[in-house]
């Protein structure tokens, strides 16, 4: 089991190195793209101010009162949100905190009685509003990552077209707004239809008007020149929102990645420590069972008595289990009264007198002993029985008769064993290697 574990386990690291391996190229990635995104920022920006100036200077020629994207509406009752997101995830809370703000302000709607429409910009919001059942205009998608002026332009076509068409009152962007590499916010934005104080300060922002503008004569009129500027504007500051999404959605990806990096070192780290435990403890289990097998063929002993497991799967069957051992016979009795003591029906064990050696057994000290524990089944103990009785070679066993294994199988406690295991034919096979001029 431990072994399994150990594998499950050294998947699991590998499986982890390798997602740390992709974190950490995305993280790379996103931290390259960011300078880059953040350079178009700042190139957007003096365009940004130039037109935003350019209006201004047209509003103040008197041009505001017949642009039809300087009119608010005398009653609001549609309001257009074009919420920009991400086509794709793994970039931490950024997708989540446009989806958040945009349906706070729809639900502020709701609750007031005003009417509704989202602009998803972005896959992530298309699929976060439609499974939702949110009313939906068009979508656009595909450039969250590297936006486009044509990209910006489309939006703006569509988000005019609303507006002037009557279909909407007030169009408002939802964004995130770039500051710095480690500091980004979510932001409202008003769009359509444009306010002095918005086309003065540029980006939703207040401006200040400090009487130093130039006196401009246009050609043709102001409002001529409105009509066909304003939708121009309201493309800039689409174009500058996308850069700032852009530019917040690499800072964010950057961040959820280094974090996705480090949380993956932490669990190689605590998985490997898991894994090693598991790998000594399959080694310890491994141990203990070679030990435990060597003990077991040392010769099947236990406490120094021999086990014997019967055909029946009893140990030391040569002894009735039925059978009760009598209480010893105190020092100076008789064995006869000791018998004559037990209660009736419990069974005496009495000492067996150790059986004659065999007719040809020659003392211990005119042979050669043999190492009789080769034979199957016999230990050091058994052994030691065994020169007791006078045996001490492979010989002496091949000439026992039936009746001499008999008797000597009652007296180690067997019941047929030495037939069982053979011990004749081992004994042989073992002389006639040790001695071949002696062949039996």
């Amino acid at each position: 089991m431990a072994g399994g574990q150990e594998r499950i386990l050294r998947g699991r690291v590998k499986a982890m190195q390798s997602t740390k391996k992709i974190t950490r190229a995305m993280e790379l990635i996103a931290g390259s793209r960011i300078v880059k995104a953040q350079q178009r920022v700042q190139a957007a920006v003096p365009y940004s101010e130039q037109i935003t100036e350019v209006v201004k200077d047209l509003a103040a020629a008197g041009g505001t009162s017949d642009s039809p994207l300087l009119k608010g509406r005398d009653e609001l009752k549609t309001t257009c949100y074009v919420a920009i997101t991400a086509d794709r995830g793994l970039c931490g809370g950024y997708n989540a905190g446009i989806q958040r703000a945009t349906e706070g302000e729809v639900k502020a709607d709701v609750l007031k009685g005003l009417d509704y429409l989202i602009v998803p910009v972005g896959k992530k919001a298309e699929g976060y509003f439609r499974f939702r059942n949110y009313q939906l205009g068009q979508s656009f998608q595909g450039f969250s990552d590297q936006p486009s002026y044509d990209d910006a332009r489309r939006i703006g076509e569509y988000v005019v077209d609303l507006y002037a068409s009557g279909k909407v009152d007030k169009v408002e962007l939802v964004y995130t707004r770039f500051i710095t590499a480690g500091s980004q916010e979510v932001v409202l934005r008003p769009l359509v239809p444009l306010s002095g104080d918005t086309v003065a300060g540029g980006d939703g922002k207040a401006g200040s008007d400090d009487g130093t503008g130039a006196d401009f004569e246009f050609e043709p009129d102001p409002l001529t020149i409105l009509d066909s500027l304003l939708p121009r504007y309201v493309e800039a500051r689409i174009y500058a929102a996308l850069l700032n999404a852009a530019a917040s959605e690499h800072a964010f990806r950057q961040r959820a990645m280094k974090s996705a990096t480090d949380n993956a070192e932490e669990l190689i780290k605590s998985l490997s420590i898991v894994m090693n435990r598991a790998r000594q403890a399959s080694i310890t289990a491994e141990i203990m069972e070679i030990v435990g097998g060597a003990a077991a063929l040392e010769g099947d002993v236990v406490d120094g008595a021999y086990l014997d497991l019967g055909d029946d799967g009893s140990m030391f069957s040569g002894i009735n289990p039925a059978a009760t051992i009598a209480p010893a016979a105190p020092m100076g009795d008789n064995t006869s009264s000791a018998a004559s003591s037990a209660p009736a029906g419990v069974a005496t064990l009495e000492r067996e007198e150790a059986p004659e050696p065999a007719s040809d057994a020659a003392p211990a000290g005119d042979v050669e002993p043999d190492d009789l524990k080769r034979i199957k089944g016999v230990a050091s103990v058994l052994e030691g029985r065994l020169h007791e009785m006078g045996i001490f070679t492979f010989k002496e066993i091949t000439t026992w008769n039936d009746e001499d294994m008999d008797r000597i199988d009652d007296h180690l406690g067997f019941e047929g064993r030495i037939q069982r295991d053979d011990w004749q034919g081992q004994a042989r096979q073992f002389h006639n290697e040790k001695y071949p001029d002696d062949q039996i």
